[in-house]
């Protein structure tokens, strides 16, 4: 091919790349399929990276695969539901959501167990769960409607933030930190600071919200010893590579190990007792491990492709509700594995949260999903979107009931 034939050419892909991301489904495919690779990555990593503790701890090395494919399969159905769900549910749905979380939260300082310095989780029977998770999802949905109602002819003040939304915020983040998940609390300030930014908030407002939370940070740090010992480490983890700064170092040393493809899927080393929580907080060290560069850059490409989606339906639909919890979802989802894979690379200080979709835990799986759910759900108020799912006729489901006489008579 000359140098002539492929500048003509160019002009064609970038035309055709064009038509593709405009078509009226496009946010709604990305979506699901970004979704569908990260989930089925995300099963097949839990099974490599916990196989050996399960086996050691429980004799069964599926264990924890187990029990990650039943939140998956619970959280499938859920997300399905929500994709089929009216903008008026989930405007609703916010405000029980932050009830509930809040009183979880409640809970957790007073009988919450308590994990490597953090106090998380509530145990019931054989069953446990995160009430800062499902607070992520409340904080989207009640944060959104709030600034909703007070909009008119599509414009919001952001004064309205004043109240309730910023006293409200500062509540749920409260309890959070008594609960010493600093984590967790960074994730729910960029879901408020993403609603901050779609409501065009002022500059100066900003930065006095980031002072605040900069003090704040400042504060957690120096009341808990650990974090400080976790802040120094991250300047130096090779320092105290056989204490505090262990795990960073063997995360570093499992994706170091992966080269550029990558041992082979299940044949990670360090997942053999020496990177701590693989398969959860750290999942993406044996990930690089068994995948290599890679796979890493598959995942991390998804993500983003997964960000375009999202604040593509956010631009596309003039609905402020769905503006705002679109960019809010998506400031949650994506900044959460932004602040995941820049702790395990070693730019970001180690907080202890999950990468969304691929880590375990069910307790961070289901609300993603839920969200994920309403995401398809405003995909399909995008212009042109109804039309182009009615064109498309029946899906496989509705086809199967058909040939089985149990639904209608599927469209020609």
């Amino acid at each position: 091919m000359t140098t002539l034939q492929a500048e003509e050419r160019a002009p064609t892909r970038l035309g055709a790349l064009r038509e593709l991301l405009g078509r009226p489904l496009t946010s709604y495919y990305l979506v699901l399929g970004c979704s569908a690779l990260l989930l089925t990555l995300g099963l097949m990593m839990v099974l490599s990276a916990s196989s050996i503790e399960a086996l050691q701890k429980t004799g069964n090395p599926f264990y924890w695969f187990l029990k990650q494919s039943m939140s998956v399969a619970i959280g499938l159905p859920l997300m399905w539901v929500c994709s089929r769900m009216p903008q008026r549910f989930f405007r609703l749905a916010g405000y029980p959501l932050m009830g509930i979380s809040i009183l979880g939260l409640l809970m957790v300082i007073f009988i919450g167990q308590e994990l490597l310095g953090a106090q998380r989780w509530i145990a019931i029977g054989p069953f446990s769960f995160q009430p800062s998770e499902p607070a992520k999802l409340g904080l989207v949905l009640w944060g959104a409607d709030l600034l909703a109602r007070r909009a008119r002819n599509g414009r919001i003040e952001w004064r309205h933030l004043l109240i309730p939304l910023m006293p409200g915020t500062a509540l749920i983040a409260v309890l959070v930190m008594l609960g010493r998940d600093l984590g967790t609390t960074i994730v729910l300030m960029l879901i408020f600071l993403a609603l901050l930014w779609v409501v065009g908030a002022p500059v100066r407002l900003f930065g006095g919200i980031l002072l605040v939370l900069l003090l704040a940070t400042v504060i957690m740090i120096m009341v808990e010893p650990y974090r400080l010992a976790r802040l120094a480490d991250y300047w130096d983890p090779w320092k105290n590579a056989q204490t505090s700064g262990f795990q960073a170092a063997q995360g570093q040393i499992a994706m170091g190990s992966g080269g550029w493809f990558g041992l082979g899927l299940g044949s990670s080393r360090q997942k053999w007792n020496w990177v701590p929580h693989a398969e959860s907080d750290f999942i993406f060290s044996i990930l690089g491990e068994e995948l290599g560069l890679m796979g890493t850059l598959v995942v991390v490409a998804l993500f983003g492709l997964f960000g375009y989606a999202g604040l593509r339906i956010a631009s596309r639909v003039n609905d402020p509700f769905i503006r705002l919890s679109s960019a809010a979802a998506v400031a949650w989802i994506a900044g959460q594995a932004i602040v995941n894979i820049g702790a395990v690379i070693g730019v970001f200080p180690i907080t202890g949260i999950p990468l969304p979709l691929v880590s375990y835990g069910g307790s961070a799986l289901l609300p993603t999903l839920a969200a994920l759910g309403m995401l398809l759900s405003f995909a399909k108020r995008e212009p042109g979107a109804a039309e182009a799912l009615a064109a498309r006729g029946p899906g496989p489901a509705a086809r199967a009931l058909s040939w089985l006489g149990l639904g209608g008579r599927p469209r020609r």
